[in-house]
């Protein structure tokens, strides 16, 4: 339901998509700040903060899918193969790791 009377303020639909992408760049800057602590209690406590962060995304998204207000298309069995064939045959295409 819109809450922009009179046309002030934001919908609904565009809070929870700027909250969506707050979320979403949470987790990319914990996740680089992660990668590069080198002490192990830190890196616990930024991994728990990940988590939450990506708990909360999976939320927003969840209620925005259920609104019809993100819609995302089902990869069918083919697309699926190929991009299973394309990280097997490109992640270490060497095998030396």
């Amino acid at each position: 339901m819109p809450n922009n009377m009179e046309g002030r303020g934001l919908t609904d639909r565009e809070m929870l998509q700027l909250c969506l992408e707050l979320e979403k760049g949470r987790c990319r800057s914990i996740s680089n700040t992660m990668l590069e602590t080198s002490h192990k209690e830190l890196r616990e406590i930024y991994k728990q903060n990940f988590e939450n962060a990506s708990s909360n995304h999976d939320e927003l998204y969840k209620i925005m899918n259920e609104k019809g207000w993100y819609k995302t298309d089902i990869a069918s069995m083919e697309q699926i193969g190929k991009v299973q064939e394309f990280m097997q045959n490109n992640l270490h295409p060497d095998n030396e790791f």
